[in-house]
């Protein structure tokens, strides 16, 4: 924010005229006052703005918390795919818990409150967490392709998803130091950088302006545009296996060698054994499930991508068209490019509550742990007592898994040839 010409002129500040006018101390502490009280007071947007800053940090430190302890809590759970998206939430975690305040208070404020140290930490620690969340879910969709496009071609483990989150971390690290090193706090009024630090700015200082322009289209692309491409035409091929036709070698062959019931009592009367059948049925049982289970999967990723993409996609361009095309520095209408920064920011919060939502939503696991998370907090919900809930869990699917494959066997027989 530019200060008018005459506070700059009472505080000191050399005029036309050459000469610094001589200010009082009083004088000073009152305009640091008016500052406080009416400038940087809280306007009527900017409380709607707090609210929602409010609300995405209690999500997001809730929500990604219940899927660490979901996993972390229920062996069935420890899967490849899950495994990953605890990484994603703990990268949700840590942008949500240190980066998010400061963010808020430098939105609300246009000033840097946290020192030199924090000005290279904090914008380090949140290009790091883009990185994990862009390399983790990168990751998700290679071991999907894998699974389910190509299943003989690389068998993925816990022991392997936990060596590449390794990776992932370290990669994330040593690639985003450059955004640490060109970090500076500076006072856009030096005059009072003693008093207050207020009008201070937590920016980048690069020795030439090409290298910026090269650094942030760089960023762009390996963070963004490349990943989401390349996370897309995987996405393509699995939706294309998953609903377009069969996976290779599962169930097209059970229907092959399938015996309807006149052709089993024929091999009966040769004197052949009936039990050849139903261990073929349960396996075709078994491929319908994990058939149901992948698309869900799949589902639930896809979206999990989608919300992503479309929460970063406003900062990504509005820092190239800062960054690189060195727009906004001279802009007319302040105020409409600061709504968009300031939203576009908040969006990348945003994404971090979204993703435990969207597990709630897609997926019937994370939504049954939650749900015996906050029966344990809340009363009213019932009970928390793992081990009832466990044997219930039990019972039902062995109920369900009973009827679910009278309805495959009874359909299996009228439908095939």
């Amino acid at each position: 924010m530019e200060p008018s010409a005459t506070p700059k002129a009472q505080l000191g500040v050399p005029t036309g005229s050459g000469e610094p006018f001589y200010v009082p101390p009083d004088y000073e502490d009152e305009f640091l006052r008016y500052l406080w009280r009416d400038y940087l007071y809280p306007k009527q947007y900017e409380w709607v703005l707090i609210a929602a800053y409010v609300a995405v940090f209690l999500i997001a430190l809730v929500g990604n918390t219940l899927v660490c302890l979901a996993v972390w809590r229920n062996h069935h759970m420890r899967t490849v795919t899950n495994y990953f998206i605890v990484n994603l939430s703990l990268a949700d975690v840590l942008v949500t818990a240190i980066c998010l305040p400061a963010s808020l208070l430098v939105d609300i404020t246009e000033s840097w409150l946290f020192g030199h140290a924090l000005c290279k930490v904090i914008p380090y620690l949140q290009a790091v967490s883009v990185s994990v969340a862009v390399l983790t879910l990168s990751f998700i969709a290679l071991d999907r392709w894998y699974a389910i496009c190509h299943p003989l071609l690389f068998k993925s483990t816990a022991r392997r998803a936990r060596g590449s989150i390794l990776g992932i971390w370290a990669v994330s690290l040593a690639v985003m130091v450059p955004q640490a090193a060109v970090m500076e706090c500076s006072s856009v009024l030096p005059e009072l950088a003693n008093r207050t630090r207020l009008f201070s700015v937590c920016d980048e200082r690069w020795a030439d302006e090409l290298y910026p322009k090269i650094y942030h289209s760089c960023f762009f692309i390996v963070t963004y545009l490349a990943p989401l491409g390349l996370m897309a035409m995987a996405y393509f091929q699995i939706f294309r296996k998953l609903w377009g036709r069969q996976i290779p070698g599962t169930t097209s062959a059970l229907v092959r060698n399938w015996k309807r019931p006149s052709e089993q009592l024929e091999a009966q009367g040769q004197g052949l054994s009936l039990a050849e059948p139903q261990p073929r049925a349960r396996a075709f049982l078994a491929e319908v499930k994990q058939m149901r289970a992948r698309r869900k999967t799949a589902k639930m990723l896809m979206v999990v991508l989608l919300v992503f993409a479309l929460c970063y996609l406003p900062i990504s361009v509005l820092n190239v068209l800062k960054r690189v095309f060195g727009m906004f520095h001279h802009a007319s209408d302040r105020e409409a490019v600061y709504a968009c920064f300031t939203f576009s920011h908040w969006l990348v919060y945003a994404n971090s509550a979204a993703n435990p939502i969207i597990y709630n939503f897609l997926s019937g696991k994370f939504r049954e742990q939650f749900k015996a998370a906050f029966s344990c907090c809340l009363p009213g919900l019932g009970p928390c007592s793992s081990a009832s809930h466990k044997s219930l869990s039990l019972q039902s699917q062995c109920s369900v898994s009973k009827v679910s494959e009278h309805v495959v066997l009874t359909s299996v027989t009228t439908v095939l040839p």
